[in-house]
């Protein structure tokens, strides 16, 4: 079996090399379009199979739709409801696999609790407590123990208040309770993966935007000097989520955007479980309050077609958060304001166009499943899916780029293959290092730890050193501040703290 026998450092200096390495190689195996999980999955799977491979990203790792979503590693529930077995099987098997191997240290069990309030009659009561237990199946059959994802189960009032401080209390009998995964932080594991493909060779090329891209290459273009380097290629696979369109005209996505709203976890009383509440009107759709790092709690999701131009950094609506506040407040017992409100993000689902134009019908309708698609003379693109399903994606591309290209490689290993810091609780448990760096970096906590002189908080009342500043830069490939506020550390969700830590950050640049 291979291993790794790179540095996975990601820096300024790294990629100046290797941009100017590559401009003395004819022809890479493999170039991939695209910087976030799905191309960070590409570039880790094939240079894994000992491929030679070549990421270019035309802003940062993770800027798109990967540092927008739920930050849930989700085992396909709500797609076994409306019948989309094989979706809701992968999803499972797939969330066993970054649970168990991927990325154990970056991945936790949440708990989603759906309280009992008189809003929620017997007979809803009934199907969620039957979708809860398909999901406990689904869990089985992908061979996930319950001691990493517990049973679901029904609780009294006390305990569901216990878990959802800030539930209404008038008329709660209980509390539905089922388990799930939770990222500590979506943009952190698509840089764990980027850096995990540099170790095994990879070139993790950001700020390099992939302009004339064919079946056979790309003029590369360095937005940082403005100078073009033309790579060619035995294979390209665009992996450009949501703008896949703009590297390949002929391919139709029908973009949707979802919404969360970034809240004090103190205003909802601190909670340890998932706040699930049931969409008035809809059998299967649910707002959730998602506690989450830096003490925020994450209020999300909808759904809304995203039609017209991209943008690099889409906006909530007024009306997304207004949806958001008036279906969470249904099970409050203090309802929230848009005062509690300390900031917003929206991502655009990749989602494939499969409808005739004439059809309409919302975007939550639309297939979440991924697709692989050949154009003549064209790169291999690789769209739709999610987040969970990233891995399978990334092989599907993969495996067609080495048929289509004739390629000798090895057979696919990353169901086997850990991600830097990787490491089970056990280990982990073991480390001295503050136990919001271990659940950031694994391993690499003790790394960031050693040091105690930039333990210090890089701003007043934000749980983020100068330590990991520092790493983001010397080993995460952020080149400026927004890398380090906006995609390594999450600061810049919440434009107040942002303000407060930019400054500070900056002189790691100086």
């Amino acid at each position: 079996m291979m291993t790794p026998t790179g540095s996975s450092a990601l820096n300024a200096t790294r990629r100046t090399r290797e941009l100017e390495e590559l401009g003395e190689h004819t022809v890479v195996d493999l170039l991939v379009i695209g910087g976030g999980v799905t191309g960070a999955g590409v570039a880790l799977d094939a240079a894994s199979r000992g491929l030679s491979v070549v990421l270019a990203e035309r802003h940062d790792l993770a800027f798109g739709t990967s540092r927008w979503s739920s930050k849930l590693v989700h085992g396909g529930l709500r797609y076994l409801a409306s019948g989309n077995i094989g979706i809701a099987r992968e999803s499972a098997v797939e969330r066993n696999i970054i649970m168990m191997r991927t990325a154990p240290h970056l991945v936790r069990p949440l708990p989603q609790l759906v309280p009992l309030l008189p809003s929620v009659g017997a007979a809803e009561a009934a199907l969620v407590r039957a979708g809860f237990l398909a999901g406990d199946a689904l869990r089985a059959s992908a061979a996930t123990p319950a001691t990493v994802l517990p049973r679901s189960r029904r609780l009294d009032a006390t305990r569901t208040a216990a878990l959802a401080p800030a539930v209404r209390r008038a008329g709660l009998r209980g509390g539905l309770l089922a388990y799930d995964g939770q990222l500590v932080d979506d943009a952190r594991f698509v840089v764990a993966l980027a850096r995990t493909a540099a170790a095994y060779g990879a070139r993790i090329l950001t700020r390099v935007e992939a302009r004339d891209v064919t079946g056979d290459g790309a003029t590369l273009h360095d937005t940082l000097t403005g100078t073009d380097l033309d790579v060619r290629a035995r294979a390209v696979v665009n992996a450009a989520g949501v703008w896949a369109g703009r590297v390949d005209p002929t391919i139709r996505l029908r973009p949707s955007r979802g919404t969360h709203l970034v809240l004090d976890a103190a205003t909802l009383g601190n909670p340890t479980a998932a706040l699930t509440v049931p969409i008035p009107g809809e059998r299967n759709r649910f707002v959730f309050a998602l506690p989450a790092q830096l003490g925020r709690v994450y209020l999300g999701l909808t759904d809304e077609e995203a039609p017209g131009e991209l943008p690099d950094v889409p906006q909530a609506s007024d009306g997304e958060i207004g949806f958001l506040l008036d279906t969470v407040n249904t099970a409050l017992a203090t309802p929230l304001t848009r005062d509690d409100v300390l900031g917003t993000f929206a991502g655009l689902r990749p989602l494939l166009d499969t409808t005739a134009s004439d059809t309409g019908g919302s975007t939550a309708d639309l297939s979440r499943k991924h697709a692989v698609i050949r154009t003549e003379g064209g790169p291999i693109g690789i769209v739709g899916g999610k987040l969970t399903t990233y891995r399978k994606m990334a092989e599907d591309a993969v495996d067609a780029a080495i048929e289509v290209a004739g390629l000798t490689a090895r057979q696919c290993r990353t169901r086997q293959l850990p991600v830097v810091g990787a490491a089970n609780s056990a280990v982990l448990g073991m480390l001295t290092a503050p136990h919001s760096l271990v659940q950031r970096y694994g391993t690499e906590a003790a790394l960031l730890a050693a040091d105690l002189t930039r333990m210090e908080p890089i701003a007043p009342g934000i749980d983020i050193t100068r330590a990991e500043v520092e790493f983001a830069v010397s080993h995460e490939g952020a080149l400026d501040v927004d890398d380090v506020l906006d995609r390594r550390t999450r600061i810049g969700l919440v434009p107040r703290e942002r303000t407060l830590a930019e400054n500070a950050v900056s002189t790691v640049f100086e």
